[in-house]
């Protein structure tokens, strides 16, 4: 029996009850069926089907295309400060238990995933980096940073710092302004350089000025596998960042890693890294745009490389934009095919939801036919399990990541 309660309500299409009672988070705007909703922007909505039948409970925003965001089917939760610290708590014991002893750097909450909408956080040893995307977050995230603190000192974790990087666009969408800056309740007054190891090797992470929250967590165990195939081999670690798979292979044993990007800070960065680790003698650095590189290098003739790692950013973030991004990866990958002679070996990935797997699939095999190639898999890999797929919520499985001996 549903608790009598004093919350706002709304009403949704048979499309959007049969989303939701198939376990999606997102209610959007042209699923609601009242013609006006009184519910203050951020708040907590309960969600009913046209039959009355409670489908769930959720921030309400009218600003956003996602007009409410689920954050729990249970009638009888109390959206107090045991509720949060309770989801806290499973996520965090969650990643103790699947990271075990990466816990100390991986993700802690990946929004939906963790029934925290909007939310990121990533943890850099003792220091937070958060991201918040959705009101209904960012009107309680004094609140779960506190609980953050807390949940994890129970654990015998320490924390310094919190550092918010909600400087992105997409905040705009929900109505609410670029941000980012230290949280009060902690230190304030740090570099915003800290030092990580992963998979045994050091690196210093940006986190202020550094891509998304400094760090690309999701490919710790990708960067991993590639250790076998790099020994003993001359690789091109394309769209570096801050170096992780070229540092990764060079530490495996490669002959030689060149690391390629177009960010010259990105490159400085990798070089740092790479003097951390005392891998310097075995490295090259590019400042280039990959795609011109890569042109040059098939114009030159002959490859110096028999591995090719391409890591590239998401090409695309919408639906819209999807022919253009598939163009733009068979390009890069049509490329790293012709450069590579039959048995070299080809690491090559998406990180973009909208690019899917079929998609990418499918990609990968008219760029290895125009390359006049077979590609012969050894294997194929998500994200890390900090980062979870939950099934029923397809944007949470935005990551592929191939290994290919080209023949």
């Amino acid at each position: 029996m549903m608790m009598k309660r004093d919350m706002p309500v709304c009403h949704v299409t048979p499309k959007g009850e049969k989303a939701l009672r198939g376990g999606h988070p997102w209610v959007y705007s042209d699923e609601i069926t009242d013609s006006s909703v009184k519910c203050e922007n951020g708040a907590l909505i309960d969600v009913f089907s046209g039959k009355d039948r409670f489908l769930g409970t959720g921030f309400y925003n009218e600003n956003s295309k996602i007009r409410v965001r689920i954050i729990s089917r249970n009638t009888n939760d109390k959206f107090d400060r045991d509720f949060y610290s309770r989801r806290i708590k499973y996520a965090l014991d969650y990643r103790n238990t699947v990271m075990a002893d990466d816990f100390g750097c991986c993700r802690l909450i990946f929004g939906e995933a963790d029934c925290f909408p909007g939310l990121t956080v990533d943890r850099f040893g003792d220091i937070l980096v958060t991201q918040v995307l959705s009101l209904g977050i960012e009107k309680i995230k004094e609140m779960i940073y506190e609980l953050l603190v807390e949940n994890l000192e129970a654990m015998g974790e320490h924390i310094e710092a919190i550092y918010e990087r909600s400087d992105v666009k997409i905040r705009e969408l929900e109505g609410m302004e670029q941000y980012k800056g230290f949280w009060s309740g902690l230190k304030t007054d740090l570099s915003g350089i800290t030092e990580i190891s992963e998979n045994g090797i050091r690196y210093n992470v940006d986190y202020i000025n550094g891509q998304k929250t400094g760090f690309f967590l999701d490919q710790k165990y990708n960067r991993m596998a590639i250790r076998r195939i790099a020994k003993g081999r001359t690789v091109l670690d394309c769209f570096t960042h801050t170096g992780a798979f070229a540092l990764n292979a060079a530490a495996a044993g490669a002959k030689l890693v060149n690391a390629v990007d177009i960010s010259e800070d990105a490159v400085e960065m990798t070089k740092k890294n790479a003097a951390l680790n005392g891998l310097t003698d075995r490295m090259e650095f590019t400042t280039a745009n990959v795609f011109d590189y890569l042109t040059e290098l098939y114009k030159k003739g002959g490859s110096p490389y028999d591995f090719i790692i391409l890591d590239p950013p998401a090409f695309t973030k919408s639906s819209g934009t999807v022919k253009n991004a598939v163009r733009g990866y068979k390009e890069i990958n049509l490329k790293a095919m012709r450069l590579l002679n039959r048995g070299g070996y080809l690491a090559t990935c998406s990180c973009s939801h909208f690019m899917t797997e079929p998609l990418f699939k499918q990609m990968l095999h008219d760029a290895a036919a125009d390359a006049d190639v077979s590609l012969r898999q050894i294997e194929a890999r998500r994200q890390s399990p900090d980062h979870p797929i939950l099934w029923n919520v397809p944007e949470t499985d935005y990551l592929k990541f191939y290994i290919f001996q080209v023949v």
